[in-house]
């Protein structure tokens, strides 16, 4: 039986060599799937984000999308009134805080009514009180995910960014016209805060 001859063998072997590091790069340089967006975000853009965006959210209207618990946490230079929610978006945990907008007036009463100092713990409240401050606005809103959710996922739900900022530990993602900051790190989503527009454009411009 004739064989080859060995540089005929060699060159052979580098072929084969050679397609198997072309088929392997082309398998890396293929286009990933894009990420699947979150289910729940596109109704709440127009439920929640938007009008918040906009200063227009109300308590009754953040209700209306999850039932939650309202919270007095007094604090030195001011009591802060939350509205805080553990729920299921699409079969995944959140966790939500929403703070109302509370004059003077309206955080010495509620102080009053409950009893409390500045330096006491926080204090939830009844749940008749969800009722008469329906018509208080909602000044900010945070979601923090329960479980591992892929930053990417907001990308595909939203688009991407205006801004990346680098933060300490991760990055800012920025969307001035929706309000919205997410906070990344490691590719995961850690929070997303909504704030009206001219909350959001007066906190990055201070220095």
């Amino acid at each position: 039986m004739n064989l080859p001859p060995l540089r005929l063998q060699h060159g052979l072997i580098f072929v084969a060599v050679a397609l198997l590091f072309f088929a392997w790069g082309a398998w890396l340089m293929r286009p990933q799937p894009a990420a699947a967006p979150l289910p729940w975000l596109a109704e709440w853009q127009t439920a929640v984000l938007v009008p918040l965006a906009d200063n227009r959210l109300s308590l009754a209207m953040l209700r209306a999308q999850v039932e939650g618990e309202l919270w007095l946490q007094p604090r030195p230079e001011g009591a802060r009134l939350l509205y805080r929610a553990d729920w299921q978006a699409s079969g995944e945990p959140w966790a939500l805080e929403a703070e109302l907008e509370l004059g003077e007036a309206a955080r010495d009463s509620l102080m009053a009514a409950a009893g409390l100092g500045v330096r006491d713990d926080e204090q939830p409240l009844g749940g008749q009180m969800l009722a008469e401050l329906g018509s208080q606005a909602i000044v900010s809103l945070t979601l923090k995910p329960q479980q591992a959710v892929a930053a990417e996922r907001l990308a595909s739900s939203v688009g991407q960014p205006r801004l990346r900022l680098e933060l300490d530990e991760g990055q800012a993602w920025v969307y001035p016209e929706a309000g919205l900051t997410a906070h990344t790190a490691d590719e995961q989503l850690l929070l997303l805060q909504v704030l009206p527009r001219a909350a959001l454009r007066e906190r990055r411009s201070t220095p």
